[in-house]
């Protein structure tokens, strides 16, 4: 059982912070704009590590990390005008560049991050608390997203360097950018989710007004002279601040072409409404999810109960993929809580650097509350922890509780958690379960456990129809990266792959002409003289 004082003393004392060395607090007060970075003397925002300090009297701290600017709307405003002359109606630099100068920009600033690996990878370990194993892991994944996205968009681009003569008609068709993307990336992933939509963005020609998320900003200091050097001034500006003062302004002004958001279904509702013309506003957005893992009574329970445990908890539970609703038949569901309860039990809980650690502190104190209020809600409802000390919660540390029964009266029944809570509830009948995804808000993702081909084929055709992608006795996840990545309902906008995302961010063009002896000189000219980057006939190699 996990008690109170357990999950005090796994945090370190001042004596023990010496040895783990947090980062030297980073007073961060460069705002990158039009090719600059400017310093900012104005107020500024703390941030607190996701890991507490234990004092001398017993007391917990979160540690001190530094700060951010506290900039507002005349600041977001003047990103927004960089980013728009940047753009300047399509005629800019980065615009009408060639793609393979655009890539040979991408590639000099995947140099310029790699050099920062340990930095980076450091900062997210003390930022958001993720493991230090997952924190080198969401770093180099994003490096091979960068490097299969260039080797995307040459292949795309390739494929298009040629002509096509139809009916008369000779056209060369080609992807454009869209204008101005505004560029705002999750928490718990602050890096990978970030980079999915900015550097698709990016590399197809947009330019873009970048907030980095709230927790896991200072990540991104070392990357902001890597963004000076690599790109054209304008191409990418920072802003910084309450986003929920200077991005509706942002949108008012008509001026944002593309919304990229990682985050909320109601918050990216209200966002979209903000534009003047909504229709011209492309939104790409990946949202809520309530991912359920349906288990049938001829399910293999050791691995259907291996891979809802790392379904619902790697992490801590902060995945939009995780699993969270366990729906379990009820010929097995003793057995099946069981066992889940006994692998819960042996998920190691401590400090990020530590070998083998699974439940790490959330990134701040709110995050907690919230989950002891979701368990505490279900409880006064009549579910029950059924693991021991499930739910006990110290600083910023919340032990996982497996909850049961979950019911239609609860929060947890509907809410996303993003959080270390694992609801599980039974079923007699397949059609409840499948009518609990069919009624659900989002449609992300389903796992279903079944060693039945036909019950596995007959469940499939419709929940294909409800979610964007049925993991078959697996896991919810979003990898491998080349995989489309979307969902139905509230869950998200737009698709999001190595290849989805390029075309996500741009739009086919194309240039025609009658197919006479005069066209033929006049585009044979253009192409032999390089006299323009989209009509072109070139290689990328």
């Amino acid at each position: 059982m996990v008690t109170t004082d357990q999950l005090r003393a796994l945090f370190p004392d001042e004596a023990e912070l010496e040895v783990y060395a947090p980062p030297s607090p980073i007073d961060q007060r460069d705002i990158l704009l039009d090719g600059e970075l400017k310093r900012w003397t104005g107020a500024t925002v703390p941030v607190r590590s996701a890991i507490c300090v234990r004092k001398p009297d017993g007391a917990l701290e979160q540690i001190n990390l530094g700060s951010y600017p506290t900039t507002g709307i005349p600041e977001a405003m003047e990103a927004l005008a960089a980013a728009v002359e940047a753009y300047d109606d399509g005629r800019g630099e980065w615009p009408t560049m060639a793609v393979a100068q655009r890539i040979d920009c991408m590639q000099e600033f995947t140099r310029l991050m790699i050099e920062s690996r340990s930095t980076i990878v450091n900062l997210i370990m003390w930022e958001i608390g993720k493991s230090l194993t997952d924190s080198e892991k969401e770093f180099d994944r994003t490096v091979e997203f960068m490097r299969a996205t260039i080797a995307a968009l040459k292949e795309l681009d390739n494929s298009n360097s040629r002509f096509l003569v139809v009916e008369g008609t000779i056209g060369q068709i080609r992807r454009t950018p869209l204008g101005v993307v505004l560029c705002m990336g999750p928490y718990n992933y602050p890096l990978n989710e970030t980079f999915a939509t900015l550097i698709p963005a990016m590399i197809m020609g947009n330019t873009v007004v970048f907030k980095p998320p709230t927790f896991g900003v200072l990540l991104f200091k070392p990357l902001l002279e890597a963004f000076q050097k690599a790109f054209p001034p304008g191409v990418i500006n920072t802003v910084y601040g309450s986003g929920e003062k200077i991005v509706p302004v942002l949108l008012e002004s008509g001026k944002i072409n593309v919304l990229t958001l990682i985050g909320s279904s109601r918050v990216a509702d209200h966002l979209k409404k903000m534009h003047p013309k909504v229709n011209r506003l492309r939104a790409i957005l990946g949202l809520d999810a309530k991912n359920a893992a349906i288990v049938l009574p001829d399910a293999d329970m050791s691995l259907a109960v291996k891979e809802c445990v790392a379904g619902a908890l790697s992490f801590n539970g902060q995945r939009c993929t995780a699993l969270k609703m366990l729906i379990v038949h009820r010929d097995i569901i003793n057995d099946f809580v069981s066992r889940l309860v006994a692998e819960v039990q042996k998920l190691k809980i401590g400090m990020p650097w530590e070998k083998g650690v699974t439940i790490t502190p959330l990134p701040d104190l709110g995050k907690v509350e919230h989950m002891t209020r979701l368990v505490e809600d279900a409880k006064l409802k009549g579910a029950r922890i059924l693991n021991k000390g499930g739910g006990t919660a110290c600083g910023t540390l919340f032990a996982p509780a497996v909850i049961y029964p979950v019911k239609e009266n609860m929060r947890l029944y509907r809410e996303e958690q993003f959080g270390p809570i694992v609801p599980v509830m039974s079923f007699n009948d397949v059609e409840t379960a499948l009518e609990y995804v069919i009624t659900s808000e989002h449609g992300q993702q389903v796992s279903i456990f079944s060693e039945n081909p036909e019950t596995i084929g007959k469940l499939v055709d419709p929940l294909v129809n409800q979610v964007c992608r049925v993991n078959v006795n697996c896991q919810c996840q979003r990898g491998p990266d080349v995989f489309p990545f979307t969902g139905r309902k509230d869950s998200a906008e737009g698709t999001l792959s190595v290849t989805d995302a390029l075309r996500s961010f741009s739009i086919r063009s194309m240039i025609a002409a009658k197919q006479t002896e005069d066209s033929k000189r006049i585009l044979d000219k253009i192409v032999r003289d390089h006299d323009s980057n989209f009509i072109n006939t070139g290689f990328i190699f």
